[in-house]
C-alpha cells in the first residue's frame, strides 16, 4: 500500500483526454510559468533526489487561463504542470497540461493535455476559486520556510489535512478566509512535509514571494516542525 502522505500520488479521480495542447494559445504562457519554475529548480525548492522523500519529485506550478470574468467555481481553467514532472530541471508546454474542471464535493478533476494532471491540482483550483485575483500557483518543498512558518507569520494549514486532498483544498480556502494569507500570499502545508505554496498576480509576483521568505527564514535560528 502507498505511504499514505507519499510524494505525487493522485488521490482524486481523472478524467483525462489525451491530447497536445496548442502552442500557439499557450507557449508564452508555459514559457513564462516554467522560467520561474526552473528559478526554483535550481533553488531546490522544486526536483527530485534521493534522499528526499523517497526519490520522488516534488514541487508544481500552475497559471490561471481565461476568461477572467464571473467563471463559476469549479470551471475556472487552469494550465499546471504533469504529474511526476517534478525531477525535471527544464519543462515544455509538453509536461503541462489543462485542468478543465474540478469537483471538491466529489474529489474528480477533467484535464486534457500529453500528461494527466499533478497530484496537487485540487489545491489549485481551490485557490482559484477563493482568491479572484490570484493568476500563479506555486507549491514548493522549502524545510526552511516550514520549519519557522510561525516565526514568520504565515498561515499554516492543518496536519491532519493530506497533501492532494479535498481536505487539503479545504483547509486552503479555510485559511483565506480566517486568516492574513491574502495578505502574505503564502501558507505552509503543516501535515505535507515542508510543502509550502505562494499564489499571485503573475509568476513573478509569487515567484517573488516564496523567494523573499525563504531568504528571511534562513536568516532565523533552526527549529522543528511549524
Amino acid at each position: 500500500m502507498t505511504e499514505p502522505r507519499a510524494e505525487g500520488v493522485t488521490r482524486f479521480e481523472v478524467e483525462h483526454e489525451s491530447r497536445a495542447l496548442e502552442e500557439r494559445v499557450l507557449g508564452e504562457t508555459v514559457r513564462v510559468l516554467a522560467a520561474w519554475r526552473e528559478v526554483l529548480a535550481r533553488l531546490g525548492l522544486i526536483g527530485r533526489h534521493p534522499s528526499r522523500y523517497a526519490g520522488a519529485g516534488y514541487g508544481n506550478v500552475s497559471a490561471r487561463l481565461g476568461p477572467f470574468g464571473d467563471v463559476p467555481r469549479g470551471r475556472r481553467r487552469f494550465l499546471v504542470t504533469g504529474t511526476q514532472t517534478g525531477g525535471r530541471r527544464q519543462v515544455t508546454l509538453a509536461d503541462f497540461c489543462v485542468v478543465e474542471e474540478y469537483d471538491l464535493a466529489r474529489n474528480r478533476v477533467r484535464s486534457a493535455g500529453s500528461v494527466p494532471p499533478s497530484s496537487e491540482s485540487l489545491t489549485h483550483g481551490a485557490l482559484y476559486d477563493i482568491a479572484p485575483a490570484a493568476r500563479v500557483v506555486l507549491h514548493g518543498h522549502a524545510p526552511e520556510i516550514w520549519r519557522h512558518a510561525r516565526a514568520l507569520g504565515l498561515p499554516v494549514t492543518h496536519a491532519d489535512a493530506l497533501n492532494g486532498t479535498p481536505a487539503m483544498a479545504r483547509e486552503v480556502q479555510r485559511l483565506y478566509r480566517e486568516t492574513q494569507l491574502a495578505e502574505t500570499g503564502m501558507l505552509v502545508m503543516g501535515g505535507h512535509e515542508d510543502g509550502v505554496l505562494t499564489f499571485g498576480r503573475s509568476a513573478g509576483e509569487a515567484g517573488e514571494t516564496l523567494v523573499r521568505y525563504l531568504a528571511r527564514a534562513c536568516a532565523l535560528p533552526e527549529r522543528g516542525a511549524p
